[in-house]
């Protein structure tokens, strides 16, 4: 078995040819950007969330017929004989009740998320330019995957906007049928929770966590990642690790301490400032009127069903800061480190703080292990604000 760097989240924002695929993210970010990102940051697998948008889906075929990509033996797309990149789509669905929520699902060829994309015309208004928002369900979009041969796992899964747990449920067996809840492998944290913190709902026991970057930009890539024992870097390997199987497995997550997530505790939009206190925190001490943003934590608190998390058959959680987060290590420092070490992951795990110091001057190289060790301080962050590192 050998080890493997795995972000199964990362986001395409624009065709090779500059055709807008998804708002909010960088100019930059195409799906070939995307792949040679992925050989700087020494990531091994990345699951592309847009690969629906005829647009990419043109992109992937033209790579493929130039040779600069490849499809696996067991599925996935192989970039230049380094890395392998799933092709998913991140899908928006809406309940009865009126929430919304965000969801992953992953196929393993070119083929089947064609024609997963063609099923899709019929329930995305405009699949070409956003192909994220349908009309459908979470139990009718898990059909639907399933039927098309992919696999299927919550996004984000308690943030306060746009997930199940958030603004959706108590328990997803509010949303899927028993039958469905079985078939999901696997939950999407998100940057505001950990596994501990996730642990503490019994119904996810059985279900592997995934710890991943949601990445808009290309530096964004990585800064949540995991690590699988695989044979190799199919998609087929990947389901097997995702489920624990024939000795595939996740032997580590690492991700940003949930306290620097964008909605780790809740938010008064009215004052502008996270509110302070024990939680389930749920309105703001000045005003009953003021609008307040329920954060992760205090919406754990709500519908957790025990109070201690249970991580026996788990890996760890490794808190960690991305390179692109620590104070005054900017772009062409971190350049500086890649080409000298390889790559992030290089940097994050093997180097010594004596090598980084060869590189670096010595009080960035400190700061940058004790990002990577999760020490250095934090303000807590919320309502879509991310918490603060103190150096």
């Amino acid at each position: 078995m050998n080890r493997y760097y795995v972000d199964l989240h990362v986001h395409v924002g624009r065709s090779s040819k500059g055709k807008e695929v998804k708002k909010a993210t960088a100019n930059n970010l195409t799906f070939e950007n995307v792949a040679y990102e992925a050989y700087r940051k020494g990531i091994d697998v990345i699951g592309v969330v847009d690969c629906i948008s005829p647009y990419i889906l043109e992109d992937i075929n033209e790579l493929i017929d130039k040779g600069e990509m490849v499809e696996k033996n067991g599925g996935g797309i192989e970039y230049r004989g380094r890395q392998t990149l799933l092709l998913g789509a991140e899908i928006e669905t809406h309940e009865r009740r009126g929430c919304s929520a965000h969801s992953l699902c992953f196929f393993p060829s070119l083929k089947h998320i064609t024609d997963f994309s063609n099923e899709m015309r019929k329930h995305i208004k405009n699949i070409w330019a956003f192909s994220l928002m349908s009309h459908l369900t979470g139990q009718e979009l898990f059909d639907i995957v399933e039927a098309f041969g992919g696999v299927y796992m919550p996004a984000h899964a308690f943030t306060p906007h746009k997930s199940f747990y958030g603004n959706c449920c108590e328990s997803l067996h509010e949303i899927f049928d028993d039958r469905s809840l079985e078939k999901i492998l696997s939950v999407e944290l998100g940057l505001s929770a950990d596994s501990m913190m996730a642990s503490q709902l019994s119904e996810l026991d059985g279900k592997s966590f995934t710890s991943n970057s949601d990445a808009h930009s290309l530096p964004k890539m990585g800064r949540e990642y995991n690590i699988f024992e695989m044979e190799d870097t199919s998609y087929e390997e990947v389901l097997k690790a995702l489920w624990g199987r024939d000795g595939r497995k996740i032997i580590a997550n690492y991700g940003l301490n949930p306290k620097l997530g964008k909605y780790h505790r809740s938010y008064c939009d009215t004052c502008g400032k996270v509110i302070e206190g024990e939680p389930p925190v749920l309105k703001c001490p000045m005003s009953d009127k003021h609008k307040v943003v329920v954060g992760v934590r205090d919406r754990l608190e709500i519908i957790k069903d025990r109070d201690y998390p249970e991580m026996q058959s788990r890996p760890p959680y490794n808190y960690q800061i991305p390179l692109e987060f620590i104070p005054k290590v900017g772009p062409k420092t971190i350049d500086k480190l890649i080409d000298h070490f390889g790559s992030e992951m290089k940097v994050l795990h093997d180097a010594s703080y004596g090598e980084i110091a060869e590189v670096v001057k010595e009080d960035m190289a400190r700061n940058i292990v004790l990002a990577r060790e999760g020490k250095l301080g934090i303000d807590v962050g919320g309502g879509g604000v991310y918490g603060r590192i103190e150096v």
